[in-house]
């Protein structure tokens, strides 16, 4: 199979574009709210955070996607298990890379027009545990075929888990509080996905490849376990309209 390299980027410009494109042709039906005593951004985010301290689903939501990426993201490995565990080259490898997107692009376009509306919290907290199992498989896999469908099946999970906890933190946040919230949520997003990464290569020097990525899935699977008993609240949460 021929590699195109300029192709491969041009093909991603042009996504990038699209986009952009998408958000600028984004029309609101009306004007925000005027605020009367707008808080500085520092008082913003101290409020943004005590709110998602005192409301349990959305800290439980927030709290484990922060400890499952942390414990369980496995991006970073797939280089070292590509060429000393699976022994494939550049073309395996992309396909590796491109099965976890893959798989979560797959269920977001089945969302966009099937979405989940009841049993929202078992759902999250089950597709986390299919996470945690998938990442555990990627790691004790010797094969390319059983480590591509893990990492797609792992991708497919965690949209499912990032749709439903989005929509949780929304529902359980009144309109006035939604952007500071939100803004909360994105802040450990990226703390979890550049700590993630840190994390592993710390784990791999510890315990090498396979043993940091089957740690991170049984800790990933600890943590869902441990994150139902703790907030009642989000395992038992329901409707998502």
């Amino acid at each position: 199979v021929g590699v195109n390299v300029p192709l491969a980027y041009a093909v991603s410009l042009g996504l990038f574009l699209s986009a952009i494109a998408a958000f600028i042709l984004i029309r609101t039906s009306g004007k925000p709210a005027r605020i009367e005593n707008p808080l500085s951004p520092l008082d913003s985010v101290k409020e943004g955070l005590a709110y998602v301290w005192q409301t349990k689903i959305v800290l439980g939501a927030i709290s484990l996607d922060l400890v499952v990426v942390l414990l369980a993201g496995v991006a970073l490995l797939t280089p070292i298990f590509a060429r000393d565990i699976l022994h494939v080259g550049p073309q395996g490898f992309g396909l590796l890379r491109a099965s976890f997107g893959v798989g979560a692009m797959l269920v977001a376009i089945y969302l966009s027009r099937f979405p989940i509306v009841r049993n929202g919290g078992r759902w999250m907290f089950s597709a986390v545990a299919v996470f945690g199992v998938c990442t555990l498989t990627f790691g004790l896999s010797k094969v390319v075929w059983l480590s591509g469908l893990a990492l797609f099946i792992g991708g497919a999970a965690d949209m499912i888990s990032v749709n439903v906890r989005q929509t949780l933190i929304q529902l359980a946040t009144p309109d006035h509080m939604r952007g500071r919230v939100s803004s909360v949520s994105m802040l450990f997003i990226g703390a979890s996905n550049e700590l993630g990464e840190a994390y592993s290569g710390v784990m791999v020097r510890l315990l090498g490849a396979v043993g940091a990525a089957v740690f991170g899935g049984v800790g990933a699977l600890a943590a869902t376990g441990g994150w139902a008993a703790m907030f009642p609240s989000l395992r038992k949460a329901d409707k998502l309209d």
